[in-house]
């Protein structure tokens, strides 16, 4: 029996070439499979880009500045609502901001929905504060939101102003990041010292005709 366990023990390791023959394989089953998730990630995207109109964008510093500036100083228990939440930067910065407020993201995009929550976990923000969903946000029902913040396209903003007249309460404030809505009177604008020179628009919701500009 020693002699069949000193036969087990001596048993010769693999040739030091065919290790190295069938790491390389290895390597390229695994980068295989990482390319083509990416592949996967970048078309998921693209074409959601092309439904949405738009390319989901991180928001720089100062427009997430000029943002915080224009919501002012919200009541607590306020909900803010962030149409088209992309990667959830900037619902994440208004979580951070307003503590006291409810911040909820909109997103139709799967990659920048899993993105922002995995951004939120990451944080530790708890889903009281930060809550990013998967909707429609030209169907969402804005009765509740005190604030929302959006940041689309002209056509997007064309489509969104009179789903907010009709849905969102009398008086909600609304953030708008670079595109103006084209029959609403802003209350003010910010301009941005970014390169692009970006313009923060705040308006009301307001149904009286008088304060419609046409």
């Amino acid at each position: 029996m020693s002699e069949q366990m000193s036969e087990r023990i001596a048993a010769p390791a693999p040739p030091a070439r065919e290790r190295r023959a069938a790491m390389p394989e290895a390597t390229l089953i695994i980068s295989g499979a990482l390319a083509a998730i990416v592949l996967l990630l970048v078309v998921l995207i693209v074409v959601a880009s092309v439904r949405n109109g738009i390319t989901p964008m991180p928001t720089s510093p100062s427009v997430r500045r000029a943002v915080m500036q224009q919501i002012g100083r919200p009541a607590d228990d306020s909900e803010i609502v962030d149409a088209g939440a992309g990667f959830g930067t900037l619902a994440l910065q208004l979580a951070r901001r307003f503590p006291a407020c409810r911040v909820t993201g909109i997103e139709n995009s799967i990659v920048p929905l899993l993105a922002a929550r995995l951004l939120g976990r990451a944080n530790r923000m708890p889903r009281t504060r930060l809550v990013y969903r998967r909707g429609d946000l030209f169907r969402y029902p804005y009765e509740s939101a005190d604030v929302i913040v959006c940041y689309l396209h002209p056509a997007g903003m064309r489509r969104l102003g009179p789903v907010l007249r009709e849905r969102a309460r009398e008086g909600t404030k609304i953030v708008s990041v670079f595109f103006a809505f084209d029959d609403w009177e802003p209350d003010s604008a910010l301009v941005c010292s970014d390169l692009y020179r970006t313009k923060v628009y705040v308006y009301r919701v307001r149904r009286h005709p008088l304060d419609i500009r046409v």
